[in-house]
């Protein structure tokens, strides 16, 4: 710049600093707001800069005017000091102090401050999306911006004659900056240019608005069971704490209002949601559910937690699709996990929506306590010492004094608390030559309490469980000339534990999982209902690869050996046949995993008996990259009466999205019953999105039926339109221009 125009600004700076100014803000270099007294004065940068008669300052060329934040971009401008007005040549561009709104315009008349004025040929431009183009824009007070004759959209508009996809047209529009609320006169929606809807009145908020009471999407809807219908969802701000949306459901066979809730707390949050139905669909009216969650924070590190899950009748929020769910759980539980302690604290009460079952013999309420206290110990020999306090009771409230098969929890009406109180010592070693050991010593007390236990198990029943283990790892690694590692462990386990299990019964022990997660462990049980006594070993070897280029895999093999078969106090086996654990030696754990650097992954694990015939397997296949999400589960369970599995269960299923184009999307998804040869859901889905709208076309068909239960299709339509609704985050769907 020239000394000439360096000289202009000093002289501007002079002319349009008043007396009143306010007073400016600096930052420090640590990031601190500092108010000092030195008003802040209007700053004009110009290549040219000149003092015409009548004290007139004229800018010219690439000129920018700031001041309070405010950014003036044009090619003249003109300021008289004795009307302090600002006369400006365009194009311009006048950008807020905040950055998020921009006004675009031809040529204005602005007072100094450039908060009152008029512009002619201007855009109302927010977060570079969203635009208001007028014939005339009046600015008042910084607060009021008032267009005329107005076009709004958020779509992209190319130098061509083809209207936008959308628009609102309306005569006036009123922006206020301070309640960021946007309200229309004689307002028309037009798709392609064509008129749809006519509003005298209209109201929307200011896309830089986070928050705002309105109408959101509205979905229309057709349903095999509830007709055809529309959900208008209404979002209601009461605070910066908390809101609520309401959406009624209005459709040939049903009157539904839906609500959702939430709030936050300074130390926590909750939330709920739920709906009223009048239908021509259940037995029963009006029909009804409720969700609702939350947490908090409590002093000295607890926290509480709460869950809510309660629905009138069994087949509710499947026939409106509100979940899938078919037991729901009420949970209220207090929990603190430090370094070296856990305190647990909790109360649920359940409720089953399966066909098969009875909430009266279901064991609904349920209480669980527990404590567990790690004690590092720094004296010789070292380890750490670790106790553990258990408590559980669940109640019926069916007065059945019969016991029906111990293996099914849902024939009883027995109440059972069990308490059990652990201590164990733990030590580990690193031997020649990198064999890693470590020692178990413990021993376990369990004590049960049992009402109405039908005569055939005892009413109360204390058994000791002495522990003693050993487990042997060696990790060997090796590293390829290519630069890949190898890692290779095997791993050996001795376990004792002594004493029998209690002739109680078994109520939380009834399914055992063997992975991975429980190869090494004294007991796979889930519970002390049941524990593994006598001698045991378990054997296996994990293997890791880490290439160069991304992909890792990993297999591990294993197999538990014992002196003899688990039986149970009242005769048979201990384990189910399905559980891999029955017999002396048990069935062999196979796993194994692939992953890529391109978003590949595949996982399998299973179990194979002696003759290896597969007694449990599932595999899953996922594939993730920017334009595709693929996700595929295929699982096999061989039959077993004793977990009331009279039949093989094998199925598939998956759900895949890819996005076809820039703007187009399909998504599906499956799930096949093998054993039955009959499909139990299935899903289709077709988006299209671009920088102004999102439009959404979903069917999904459930074909499973019970005595309850009817197969139903439902097909929905959403709109949004972005800018107002939705943002575009994804500058990928933004149209360009020819």
């Amino acid at each position: 710049m020239s000394l000439r125009s360096w000289m202009g600004v000093m002289v501007a700076a002079a002319l349009l600093a008043p007396a009143g100014a306010a007073f400016s803000q600096q930052t420090d270099r640590a990031g601190v707001t500092l108010d000092n007294d030195t008003p802040e004065a209007a700053i004009l940068i110009a290549d040219d800069v000149f003092l015409s008669a009548g004290d007139t300052l004229v800018a010219s060329g690439q000129v920018e005017a700031l001041f309070e934040g405010r950014r003036l971009e044009s090619q003249e401008i003109s300021y008289d000091r004795a009307t302090e007005t600002l006369s400006i040549k365009g194009p311009i561009r006048l950008t807020e102090a905040d950055g998020s709104i921009v006004v675009l315009a031809d040529s204005a008349e602005l007072d100094r401050d450039m908060t009152n004025g008029l512009m002619q040929g201007a855009r109302l431009v927010f977060d570079s999306q969203v635009q208001l183009a007028a014939v005339e824009l009046a600015r008042a007070n910084g607060r009021y911006n008032t267009l005329l004759k107005v076009a709004v959209t958020s779509c992209r508009i190319c130098a061509s004659d083809d209207p936008p996809l959308w628009q609102i047209r309306a005569r006036r529009v009123v922006h206020d900056q301070q309640e960021q609320q946007l309200y229309f006169e004689d307002a028309q929606l037009r798709v392609l240019g064509a008129p749809v809807l006519y509003l005298p009145r209209l109201r929307l908020p200011d896309p830089t608005l986070e928050r705002a009471t309105g109408f959101l999407v509205p979905t229309l809807r057709n349903s095999s069971l509830l007709g055809f219908g529309i959900e208008v969802p209404f979002f209601i701000v009461i605070g910066d704490d908390k809101d609520l949306t309401l959406t009624p459901y209005i459709a040939t066979e049903t009157r539904t209002l839906q609500a959702r809730y939430r709030q936050a707390f300074r130390t926590g949050r909750l939330s709920f949601e739920g709906a009223v139905s009048d239908d021509d669909v259940g037995a029963d009216n009006p029909r009804a559910y409720l969700f609702g969650e939350g947490e908090f924070g409590l002093p000295d590190d607890y926290s509480l937690s709460f869950n809510i899950e309660a629905s009138s009748d069994k087949t509710y929020l499947l026939d409106y699709g509100f979940s899938d769910k078919d037991r729901l759980e009420n949970r209220l539980e207090i929990e603190r996990a430090r370094r070296n302690e856990y305190v647990l604290g909790a109360l649920s009460i359940f409720q089953s929506l399966r066909d098969d079952e009875s909430n009266a013999t279901l064991p609904a309420f349920v209480l669980n306590g527990e404590y567990e206290r790690r004690i590092p110990l720094n004296m010789d020999p070292g380890g750490e010492f670790r106790l553990n306090l258990l408590a559980q009771g669940h109640a019926r409230t069916s007065s059945l004094t019969s016991d029906g098969p111990d293996l099914d929890p849902f024939a009883d009406g027995r109440d059972v608390a069990r308490f059990t109180v652990e201590a164990g010592y733990f030590r580990n070693w690193v031997l020649n030559p990198g064999i890693l050991a470590r020692v178990h010593l413990g021993l376990a007390v369990d004590h049960f309490e049992i009402n109405q236990a039908g005569g055939t198990s005892d009413s109360s029943a204390t058994e000791p469980a002495p522990i003693a283990s050993v487990e042997l790892r060696w990790p060997l690694l090796k590293t390829t000339a290519a630069g890949s590692r190898h890692v290779l462990e095997p791993v050996a386990m001795f376990n004792w534990v002594g004493g029998s299990n209690a002739k109680v019964p078994n109520d939380s022990s009834t399914r055992v999982e063997f992975d991975e997660g429980n190869l090494f462990s004294t007991s796979r049980f889930p519970a002390p209902d049941r524990r593994e006594r006598g001698f045991s070993a378990a054997y296996g070897l994990n293997w890791t690869r880490y290439g160069t280029d991304g992909w890792q895999s990993s297999f591990a093999v294993g197999q538990v050996i014992r002196d003899e078969r688990l039986d149970d106090p009242f005769g048979g086996a201990a384990f189910t046949d399905s559980s891999g654990l029955r017999d002396r030696y048990s069935d062999i754990l196979l796993a194994g995993q692939i992953r890529s650097a391109s978003g590949l992954a595949l996982t399998a694990r299973g179990l194979f008996d002696d003759g290896f015939a597969t007694t449990k397997a599932e595999a899953r296949a996922s594939w993730q990259t920017p334009s595709t999400q693929f996700a595929a589960t295929y699982i096999w369970l061989r039959n077993d009466p004793d977990e009331l599995r009279p039949t093989n269960i094998s199925e598939w299923a998956f759900d895949a999205s890819y996005r076809v184009s820039r703007h187009w999307t399909a998504q599906a998804d499956w799930r096949y019953d093998v054993v039955s040869d009959e499909n139990v859901q299935a899903g289709i889905g077709l988006s299209y999105q671009n920088e102004c709208v999102d439009i959404t076309l979903s069917a999904s068909r459930r074909f499973t039926s019970s005595t309850v239960l009817e197969p139903s299709t439902d097909i929905s339509f959403t709109v949004g339109l972005r800018g107002f609704t939705t943002r575009t985050l994804d500058k990928s769907y933004t149209r360009t221009c020819n």
